[in-house]
């Protein structure tokens, strides 16, 4: 292989990669916002992503909505699950030690997944075509449609929502929760509504990226939020859990990685070299690239 053709290897990897990264990131999202506030490691957050798909499948099969009014309303309906799950399953075990609620994010996982089994059926579906699939050629280097809507999607939702938390009012008051919740609600914060929300919040970006992802490879089913579940909870490790900079920086690195691997070397072997990568990061800078040391009082 010449130097040229290498070289238009390694960006059309480049370009599947940052189209994966988009999506791992906006699942990953979910992950380091939910645990900044209340220090949850939120395991059904995967499965918030297989209903958002389905969510918009519906949409568009059922209701033959269009692309936007499918992607909105699979995001109003994750954001309802996602603060109902936070109402009935987790506010009741805050003060409970963390393996309690651990267990229970565990247990609503697999409630919503076999769940799913039994209302949709195991059998994989083929999402619609919400759009002409189109590709473009530009300079070797091949670009599809899908890619397009999915980078121009997440990098909307990423900047909406870095406007939601550093310039509106409920932002500001999520921060606060961040920093100190005690001290928060003694400001006259409502905490409960705070977390409701953050919630709401990741749970809507989550499915978005099941429409999206649903759009990308036109099949969907109830076990398909298992391992992008775990890759993005990986992402969310590797750019800091916590950060949201860090959680759209590590998506991205991770979906590039692994790209480049199936490219360069095996698609057998890129979940293998993810979980390295957490691995890794546990072992040399636990709280990611973007991560601060945070020390706990005693």
């Amino acid at each position: 292989m010449d130097s040229s053709s290498l070289i238009v290897q390694f960006g059309q990897q480049l370009i599947n990669g940052i189209s994966l990264g988009s999506i791992y990131a906006l699942i990953a999202l979910g992950y380091t916002m939910v645990y900044g506030i209340i220090r949850l490691i939120n395991f059904a957050h995967g499965d918030i992503y297989m209903v958002g798909a389905y969510a918009g499948y519906f949409a568009t099969s059922v209701f033959k909505f269009s692309f936007v009014p499918a992607l909105l309303f699979s995001m109003a309906t994750a954001a309802i699950l996602g603060m109902t799950i936070e109402k009935v399953a987790y506010r009741p075990l805050r003060s409970a030690p963390k393996i309690a609620i651990l267990i229970a994010a565990i247990g609503v996982s697999l409630f919503l997944e076999y769940s799913g089994m039994l209302l949709v059926s195991p059998q994989p579906r083929t999402f619609p075509a919400v759009f002409n699939a189109e590709i473009y050629n530009v300079g070797g280097l091949i670009i599809n449609s899908q890619q397009v809507v999915i980078l121009v999607v997440s990098l909307l939702l990423m900047v909406i929502l870095t406007y939601v938390v550093q310039q509106t009012k409920m932002g500001k008051a999520m921060r606060a929760v961040s920093f100190d919740t005690d001290a928060a609600r003694l400001m006259g914060i409502d905490v409960d509504r705070v977390i409701s929300f953050t919630f709401g919040v990741g749970s809507a970006l989550a499915a978005a990226a099941g429409v999206l992802v649903g759009i990308y490879y036109n099949s969907i089913d109830p076990l398909m939020g298992i391992m992008p579940g775990l890759k993005a909870f990986v992402a969310a490790v590797l750019g800091g859990i916590g950060s949201i900079p860090g959680a759209m920086l590590g998506g991205t690195m991770l979906g590039v990685i692994e790209a480049l691997v199936s490219g360069f070397w095996s698609s057998t072997f890129r979940d293998a070299v993810a979980f390295g990568i957490l691995i890794i990061i546990l072992l040399w800078r636990p709280t990611g690239l973007l991560g601060k040391n945070i020390r706990e009082k005693v």
